[in-house]
């Protein structure tokens, strides 16, 4: 989860990551972080994030999207 925080803190350092639970649907991130976001995230955790993983409910929060990550790494085993 530290690296996910790294990551995020990179992007955007005036969010609180800990309670923001609407990255993408409060509009927090526009599309070119949400696009930084998912480069960042398969290259950090070396997965690939397919067509179905990019819904707003995965990037919503850190918690969202460390829960995805952790499901994707898991798929791959």
């Amino acid at each position: 989860m530290e690296e996910l925080l790294e990551i995020l803190n990179d992007i955007n350092p005036d969010v609180d990551y800990e309670t923001e639970d609407n990255l993408i649907d409060g509009k927090v991130y526009d599309s070119f972080s949400i696009i930084t976001l998912i480069s960042n995230i398969s290259d950090e955790f070396d997965i690939e994030l397919g067509p179905e993983h990019l819904i707003p409910e995965n990037f919503n929060s850190a918690q969202a999207m460390w829960e995805m990550i952790q499901r994707i790494q898991e798929e791959g085993e």
